[in-house]
């Protein structure tokens, strides 16, 4: 189930992407006079019964041969796929080759930073470049969506505590990090965690065979799949159970791939991210998140 938060006219809904069009919970609940839940808070609070509404308020819909609840995609304005989650987690240097180009030696261990709230930004959002910094960078990331307390899991267990799956960028002002020598004053700026379309559900994905790739203005910079990440989900999860407790709504940036701006070999100043640029990040399972800057 690809799940999505969005607005329309002003009214925020969630939906499910569908070959129809994005399905509107809300107007399907009302036409079937059934139960469902309303918002993407109300999903993270009881996930397993959520996902259960909501799988069978689809299947109403195809047996009832309903054709009035659906929207065109093109015509929603998609919100960021939860927006209050109790933590943004970043993870550093999991793959080979970007860990490579970074620093000296591969990680043994798996390291980890971490993002805030108001870097939250959804699907075709505009995000503005503040005049402060230059070196914008991206990085293109799987993210794992929280939808059951973790802790101390171990890793054979630590799918079953996954709702699903999103693609995140996790940009960074490069000239900020450097200047404070934290990682955090270059990556907790607004709207430098975009994350979406769709939350997809773990049914539908296997998290350990996905294509990911990244294009700034239809040239790509990035590209790998997840079966080269040095730490799978299921042992990011598992990991990080240890040291905090995970919670429902939790985000988890899984790492990006070789191929960032800092560390191209073809890397002139004019590459950095600027304004009228666009990036569009793939996965598959996933679908494509893209956003414009200004």
């Amino acid at each position: 189930m690809k799940i999505v938060h969005f607005k329309k006219q002003n009214v925020e809904k969630i939906g499910i992407k569908t070959n129809q069009g994005i399905l509107d919970v809300r107007r399907a609940a009302k036409v079937l006079n059934e139960s469902s839940v309303n918002s993407m808070d109300e999903i993270f609070n009881d996930p397993q019964n959520s996902l259960a509404q909501l799988k069978n308020l689809q299947q109403k819909v195809v047996e009832k041969k309903l054709s009035n609840v659906y929207i065109n995609e093109d015509n929603i304005y998609f919100l960021p796929i939860i927006t209050n989650p109790d933590k943004i987690i970043t993870v550093n240097y999991n793959y080979v080759l970007h860990a490579s180009e970074k620093i000296e030696s591969i990680p043994t261990v798996l390291s980890f930073g971490s993002k805030f709230k108001n870097s939250l930004a959804a699907h075709n959002q505009n995000i503005p470049l503040p005049t402060f910094a230059e070196k914008y960078d991206f990085g293109a990331e799987l993210v794992v969506v929280i939808g059951k307390k973790a802790k101390n899991v171990t890793v054979e267990n630590a799918l079953t505590h996954i709702m699903g799956y999103s693609i995140g960028n996790d940009l960074s002002a490069r000239d900020l990090q450097d200047a404070s020598q934290n990682q955090l004053t270059g990556k907790t700026l607004d709207y430098f965690a975009p994350i979406g379309p769709y939350l997809v559900t773990k049914d539908e994905v296997d998290p350990n065979e996905l294509d990911i790739s990244l294009a700034l203005n239809g040239e790509i910079h990035q590209k790998n799949n997840t079966k080269n990440m040095l730490f799978s989900c299921s042992e990011i999860v598992s990991t990080l159970s240890q040291y905090m407790t995970l919670v429902p709504g939790d985000l988890i940036f899984t790492g990006t791939p070789e191929g960032v701006l800092e560390t191209s070999s073809d890397f002139s100043p004019s590459k950095w991210i600027s304004s009228g640029d666009t990036i569009d990040i793939s996965i598959s399972d996933l679908g494509t998140l893209t956003n414009n800057f200004f």
